[in-house]
C-alpha cells in the first residue's frame, strides 16, 4: 500500500468611443447579409481616428493578407434575429458552425458576443487602449518595445495576419501588459488576440474585446489562464480528463512517454498555433460562447482520435510531443471541422463547476510542491524514479503506468512504502495502523499465479471508525480498481460506465450493510471461479469523468456510493 501523508485544514478552493476630433466622415455601407437588428452598417469615426480605422467592409479588415485566408464555406443561414435567440439555441448555432459561412458575419458577432461577457466593472475598453497606445508609441506603427515578459516561452501565431496585422497584434499584445499587470504568464492569450483581429475594425476594438475576456468574473467560467500557477493546474486538470475519456490514447502515451504530464503540458498548443486557421476559429465561435471547457473537449477529441489512429508499436522510440503535433497540423486529413466538433461535443464532461473544483486540487497540490511560477527551465517532475524504482510487486514500468492512472495533483508526488507483506506480515490490524493518516493510497496484490490487482482509495482508512461497531462505507467517485497482470485494465465508478443513474431520485437514509454480512471475496455467490476475482465487463465505453465527491450528486441507492469499507474481518472496495 502506498501513498502520501494527509495534511490536516481545509482542501481547495463597446467598441470605442469617438475621439474628440473635428469633422466627421460616414462611410457607404457594403452589400452583406442582414445580423440581427442591423441589416445596414454605418461606421461613423473622426477624423483623429481614421489611421487606426478599416476602410473596407467589415470582415475584410485592413489586418489581414486575404490571398491567406481561406474562402468561407457555404453553412447553415444565420437568422436576422440570432442576438435575440436563447443561450441554450446561440450554443447550438455556434457548434452547427452558423457563422462559418461569413467573414463580414463574424466580424459584426464577435464584439456583440463578446459584449455579453460578465467582467469586472473597471474594465480596461477602447478608449484606454488609444490613450495608451498613443503615449507608447507615440505615432502609428512606431513600437520598440519588447512584448511583456509574461509571453515568454509563450508561441505568437499570426495565422492570416498581414505585415500591418502583425505590427497591430504586436501593440495590442504590449498594451495587455501595460494596463494588466497582474498577468504573469498566458500561453492562450496571443492566440485569441491574433484571431479577434482579422474580425476586427480596428486595433482598439480588438483590445476591447480582448480585455473583457481577461476581466471575465463569470462563475467557474474563467476564459483566459493568467498565471503560470492556473496554466499547470489547467494542463493536470486535462490529464485527469484524458485519463478518464481517452483511455486507450492515454494507455499509448503512458506506455512511450517518459513522463505523462509533460505530454500534456501542451496540449493548449495543440489547439493554438497547431490547428489550422479554419479549424481555430471554428473553435472560437463556440469558445465565445462557452468558455473553457470548449478547448478541453476539443483537445480530447483530437487525443482520442490521435489514439486510434496509430497502433502501439508506432510510438515506441518516437518523440510523442512532436507526433501530436504533426498529427494535429494535419487533421484535415482525418476530420472536418464539423467532424471535429461533433465529436468533442460527443464527449460527457462534467460541470463547469466540478472541472472548477478539480482545477483548484490540482492547484493546491502544485503550491504544496512549490511549482507557482515559470522557470527558464520547465521541471515536469516524474514521480516514479525508473532507476530506483524497486517492488516485488510490479515493476517500474508497470508502476509508472498506474501512477498515470491516479488524479495528476496526486501523481506530482512519489509513491512513499506504507505496508508490505514480506516485512509486515500479513496482519489486518497491522495494515490499518501503517495506513491510516495517509489519503490517497494505492493498493497493489500480486496473487500466487503471479496476477497482479489493484485499487486506488482516495480516503484515509481511519474513516471506517466513524461508523462505530456498525462497518461502514466511505470514499469518493474517484476511487478504482484495477488489473495490471495479465492485462493493464481500470475499472471506475458506476456513475461514470451509466451516468443516467446520476438523475435518479435520491435515496432514503439507510446505514450502509457491513461488509461482514456479505459473502467472502471469491466465493460462487461474487464470481464464477473460487480461484478468480470477477471484474466489471468493459462495456459502455461513453465514460463520464469521475465526480469530487458523493456530496455533489443524488446517489439512486445505498449500493451506488459503496466505494471502501473496512472491518476485522476484512477489507472490501469496489
Amino acid at each position: 500500500s502506498q501513498g502520501r501523508k494527509r495534511n490536516p485544514g481545509g482542501a481547495a478552493g463597446a467598441p470605442g468611443a469617438p475621439g474628440q476630433g473635428g469633422g466627421r466622415s460616414v462611410k457607404a455601407p457594403c452589400p452583406t447579409e442582414a445580423l440581427g437588428s442591423s441589416p445596414v452598417t454605418i461606421v461613423v469615426t473622426s477624423e483623429a481616428d481614421a489611421g487606426d480605422t478599416d476602410t473596407s467592409c467589415p470582415g475584410r479588415g485592413p489586418f489581414v493578407d486575404w490571398d491567406k485566408m481561406p474562402e468561407a464555406r457555404p453553412g447553415p443561414q444565420m437568422p436576422r434575429d440570432v442576438l435575440g435567440r436563447p443561450p441554450k439555441e446561440l450554443k447550438r448555432l455556434a457548434r452547427e458552425g452558423c457563422w462559418a459561412g461569413s467573414h463580414a458575419g463574424r466580424a459584426r458577432l464577435y464584439p456583440r458576443l463578446i459584449q455579453r461577457v460578465s467582467c469586472r466593472l473597471l474594465t480596461p475598453d477602447a478608449l484606454a487602449y488609444r490613450d495608451v497606445a498613443g503615449r507608447l508609441f507615440g505615432e502609428p506603427g512606431g513600437s520598440g518595445h519588447p512584448l511583456p515578459e509574461f509571453l515568454e516561452g509563450c508561441p505568437v501565431p499570426t495565422y492570416c495576419l498581414n505585415p500591418h496585422g502583425v505590427a497591430a497584434l504586436r501593440k495590442i499584445l504590449i498594451c495587455v501588459g501595460a494596463l494588466f499587470p497582474d498577468i504573469t504568464h498566458s500561453p492562450l492569450l496571443p492566440a485569441l488576440a491574433a484571431l479577434l483581429l482579422h474580425y476586427s475594425r480596428d486595433e482598439a476594438q480588438c483590445f476591447e474585446s480582448l480585455a473583457r475576456l481577461i476581466a471575465s468574473n463569470a462563475p467557474h467560467a474563467a476564459y483566459i489562464d493568467q498565471s503560470f500557477l492556473a496554466h499547470q493546474a489547467s494542463c493536470m486538470t486535462f490529464g485527469d480528463l484524458a485519463s478518464k475519456h481517452c483511455p486507450a490514447a492515454h494507455k499509448l502515451i503512458a506506455g512511450a512517454a517518459r513522463n505523462v504530464l509533460e505530454v500534456y503540458s501542451e496540449w493548449l498548443r495543440w489547439l493554438f498555433p497547431g490547428l489550422p486557421f479554419a479549424y481555430a476559429v471554428r473553435v472560437l465561435d463556440v469558445f465565445l460562447l462557452e468558455g473553457q471547457k470548449v478547448l478541453y473537449r476539443v483537445a480530447l477529441a483530437l487525443l482520442k482520435h490521435f489514439g486510434l489512429s496509430l497502433a502501439p508499436a508506432a510510438l515506441q522510440g518516437a518523440d510523442i510531443k512532436a507526433e501530436l503535433q504533426a498529427f494535429v497540423g494535419n487533421i484535415a486529413q482525418h476530420l472536418t471541422a464539423d467532424k471535429l466538433l461533433e465529436r468533442a461535443f460527443g464527449i460527457r464532461l462534467f460541470s463547469r463547476k466540478e472541472i472548477w473544483l478539480l482545477q483548484m486540487a490540482n492547484r493546491k497540490a502544485l503550491v504544496e510542491r512549490g511549482i507557482t511560477v515559470v522557470q527558464r527551465r520547465p521541471s515536469f517532475p516524474l514521480a516514479v524514479d525508473m532507476q530506483n524504482f524497486s517492488s516485488s510487486t510490479v515493476t517500474a514500468q508497470e508502476m509508472r503506468l498506474v501512477w498515470s492512472w491516479i488524479p495528476e495533483r496526486f501523481s506530482l508526488f512519489p509513491p512513499l512504502l506504507l505496508f508490505s507483506t514480506s516485512e509486515d506480515g500479513c496482519s489486518l490490524q497491522r495494515f490499518y495502523t501503517c495506513c491510516e493518516g495517509y489519503e490517497p493510497t494505492v493498493l497493489l496484490i500480486k496473487t500466487t499465479e503471479g496476477e497482479v490487482c489493484g485499487a486506488f482509495l482516495s480516503s484515509d482508512w481511519s474513516e471506517r471508525k466513524k461508523s462505530g461497531a456498525a462497518s461502514g462505507f466511505f470514499g469518493t467517485g474517484e476511487c478504482f480498481v484495477f488489473t495490471v497482470r495479465p492485462e493493464a485494465e481500470r475499472y471506475e465508478w458506476v456513475f461514470i460506465q451509466k451516468p443516467e443513474l446520476a438523475k435518479a431520485v435520491p435515496r432514503p437514509r439507510q446505514r450502509s450493510p457491513s461488509p461482514a454480512a456479505e459473502a467472502p471475496l471469491g466465493s460462487p455467490r461474487d464470481c464464477p471461479s473460487p480461484e478468480h476475482l470477477a471484474v466489471p465487463s468493459a462495456q459502455g465505453r461513453g465514460r463520464l469523468s469521475p465526480f469530487l465527491a458523493v456530496r455533489h450528486f443524488l446517489l439512486p441507492s445505498k449500493t451506488a456510493s459503496m466505494f471502501m469499507s473496512g472491518s476485522r474481518d476484512g477489507i472490501v472496495i469496489g
